[in-house]
């Protein structure tokens, strides 16, 4: 049990974790809970908090987040919401992360994305119902967009998360679909690239905040010019270290935890380790049982490690056409531990050369 900064702040400390300098634009209670977060970002995480601020008579909100047999389940309390920040446009940044919401602008987007900071996006559940790209004005501001499949599938109608992310890309240059144990599909639509990686095994404690590590993993491995398969494999390494210990932004994890975790992995006996490459599935493939109701209904078979909709003939623009999935070149290879898909560090010195790249 643990008691911890949450919402934004999972992100930000995530990123500050990651060695990347942290600022972040929040509002916070002038309460017991609002003094608490505040300390704990600044002091005890190194967050440059200057363009948040404290809203006097506001109650901080709560969350108790209850973990049990791998799933999450949160209880927010209910409280007002204040008018923003204030504090009108960050200061200039190589990145910025943003969460969008349905129908409405924030101006600070637009203006950061000219002033040439790259915007990262992800997206929560539209309460409306609408699930309409349109109402998200600021996502033709942005580089990446990141939602979860679902997300992605209701946003665009496909059937499939693979075929939602390259539907997004219509909107967005990048467009990273998480797939939850499947792992992760991304396409970049200035190169014509297109990435997956599988989702680590690992013993889950507490979901928490790890789709908030996922962002800030793909976020750090971008900015050192990483190729597309590497930022989807350091994001979904982050994500899985943090869903072993208990949620929000105390689970996020360091350098050190990533070193910790490659050299434990390193020292599993009896592997036959390969290199980690994407599926190579035609580009509206999905994983078994993928559709946008979450069920395939019989109608996808598989096709070596990928699964195929129209029963494994190759589509165009697909791997087998060229210029699509790529293989991860950094920091990881696929083993099998257990019979599951496991990734771990390819090399110290490359590992040492990515934390100090940002």
């Amino acid at each position: 049990m643990g008691s911890s900064p949450g919402g934004v702040a999972n992100m930000a400390t995530a990123l500050a974790r990651l060695g990347l300098r942290t600022s972040l634009a929040a509002a916070f209670g002038d309460d017991h809970y609002g003094e608490y977060c505040w300390d704990a970002l600044a002091q005890g995480e190194g967050i440059d908090l200057a363009p948040s601020r404290t809203v006097p008579g506001w109650h901080s909100p709560v969350t108790v987040s209850m973990a049990y047999e791998g799933s999450g389940r949160w209880s927010p309390t209910a409280t007002n919401r204040p008018g923003g920040t204030g504090a009108g446009l960050p200061a200039r940044a190589r990145a910025a992360v943003a969460s969008l919401a349905p129908g409405k602008r924030a101006p600070w987007i637009a203006e950061a994305a000219r002033a040439g900071t790259r915007i990262f996006a992800d997206v929560g559940w539209d309460e409306t119902g609408a699930w309409d790209l349109a109402k998200l004005p600021d996502l033709g501001h942005c580089e990446a967009f990141l939602p979860n499949a679902a997300e992605a599938m209701r946003y665009t109608g496909a059937d499939c998360p693979r075929a939602a992310a390259h539907a997004l890309t219509e909107h967005v240059p990048v467009a990273v679909v998480t797939l939850g144990a499947d792992g992760a599909y991304a396409v970049d639509r200035r190169t014509g690239e297109s990435a997956e990686v599988p989702a680590i095994a690992v013993e889950a404690l507490d979901p928490t905040g790890a789709g908030d590590v996922f962002v800030a993993g793909f976020v750090t491995a971008t900015l050192a010019g990483r190729p597309l398969a590497d930022r989807l494999a350091l994001a979904g390494l982050t994500a899985a270290l943090s869903v072993q210990e208990f949620g929000g932004s105390l689970s996020a994890p360091g350098w050190s935890e990533i070193g910790a975790w490659w050299r434990r992995v390193q020292s599993v006996p009896g592997q036959s380790p390969r290199r980690c490459a994407g599926t190579a599935s035609s580009t509206a493939s999905c994983p078994s049982g993928w559709t946008a109701r979450g069920r395939c209904g019989g109608r996808c078979r598989r096709s070596g490690s990928g699964v195929r909709p129209d029963g494994g003939k190759p589509q165009p623009g697909s791997a087998s056409g060229g210029k699509t999935l790529r293989r991860c070149r950094w920091p990881v290879v696929l083993l099998t531990v257990r019979g599951r898909p496991q990734l771990r560090g390819r090399d110290e010195e490359e590992l040492q050369a990515l934390s100090a790249g940002p």
